[in-house]
C-alpha cells in the first residue's frame, strides 16, 4: 500500500519553502531537522529542532507539477485541466498514456480515480516517473512501463474491455491515433499533446482518417495579469503558449 505523502509549508509569509515528505520521513534543511510523525495529518504544525514551524497540508494536483522531479518539461496544469474538461476523465476510467515524462498527467488522472497504464521509452525517465507517482500517492493506480507503446499495440488492442481514455505526448502519436478506434471503448476519448503545429496537423488528419468523431485542435494560451498601482495589463514576462491539444471520440466499440 502506498504511504501517504504530505506537503510541508514553512510558516513564514515571505518564504516559498515547501517540501513533500511521507509520514515517518525526515526533513533536513538549513531551517533545521524534523521527522514527520506517523500520525501527522493536514492542519498540523510541526517544528524543526531549531524551532522553525511547518504547516502540514494535503497534497493536491498542482503540487505534483511544483515538486515532482523533472526529466523534461512537465505538462502544465492548464493543459491537464483542459484534457480533463474536454474528455470528462473520472473515477473508474482506464487510461492508456504514452510519453510519461515526469508523470504529472498520469498522476493527475490517477488522483481523480482512474487506472493508468503509461509508456516511457527512456528507462531513466521511467524510473523517475515511478518514484514520482509513488511520492504522489498513486503508485497503486499507475503502471509505468518502459518501452514504445507502438511496439505493444497488437497486444493492447486485444485488451478487454477497451480503454476509456487515450492520452499521447509522443512523436509517433499519429501511428497510435490510427489504432484509437481499436483501443477505445465506444464513447472513449483520445487526447494528444503536440509541441508544433505541423505535428498537430498530422494528428488531426490521422484522427479523422481513423473515423474519430468531433476531432478538434486547440492552441493552449494563458496570459497572467500584472496588477499594479498604475493599472492592470497582461504580464509581458511569461510565455502564454504551451502547445496544441487534439481531441477525438470513438463512435464505435473496438471490442
Amino acid at each position: 500500500m502506498t504511504r501517504r505523502t504530505l506537503l510541508l509549508v514553512h510558516d513564514d509569509p515571505d518564504s516559498d519553502r515547501e517540501y513533500l515528505r511521507e509520514r515517518g520521513a525526515e526533513l533536513q534543511t538549513d531551517l533545521g531537522v524534523l521527522t514527520v510523525p506517523e500520525d501527522a495529518e493536514p492542519g498540523d504544525t510541526l517544528e524543526t529542532h531549531l524551532g522553525e514551524a511547518f504547516h502540514v497540508r494535503r497534497l493536491r494536483g498542482p503540487d505534483l507539477f511544483d515538486h515532482f522531479e523533472r526529466t523534461g518539461a512537465p505538462m502544465l496544469p492548464r493543459d491537464v485541466g483542459l484534457i480533463v474538461g474536454e474528455t470528462g476523465a473520472q473515477a473508474g476510467d482506464t487510461v492508456l498514456d504514452a510519453g510519461t515524462g515526469t508523470g504529472v498527467l498520469a498522476a493527475y488522472l490517477a488522483r481523480l480515480g482512474a487506472e493508468v497504464v503509461t509508456y516511457e521509452v527512456d528507462p531513466e525517465f521511467a524510473e523517475v516517473a515511478r518514484e514520482n507517482v509513488r511520492l504522489g500517492g498513486v503508485a497503486d493506480a499507475v503502471e509505468v512501463r518502459t518501452g514504445d507503446v507502438t511496439d505493444e499495440l497488437s497486444t493492447l488492442v486485444d485488451r478487454e474491455p477497451g480503454f476509456d481514455l487515450l492520452t499521447l505526448d509522443t512523436a509517433d502519436a499519429p501511428a497510435v491515433v490510427e489504432r484509437a478506434p481499436d483501443l477505445l471503448r465506444r464513447g472513449g476519448f483520445c487526447a494528444v499533446y503536440s509541441p508544433f503545429v505541423e505535428d498537430a496537423r498530422e494528428v488531426a488528419l490521422a484522427a479523422r482518417e481513423a473515423g474519430l468523431a468531433g476531432v478538434e485542435t486547440v492552441e493552449t494560451i494563458q496570459r497572467e495579469l500584472d496588477v499594479g498601482e498604475r493599472g492592470t495589463r497582461p504580464d509581458t514576462a511569461g510565455v502564454g503558449h504551451s502547445g496544441y491539444l487534439t481531441f477525438g471520440r470513438a463512435v464505435e466499440d473496438g471490442h
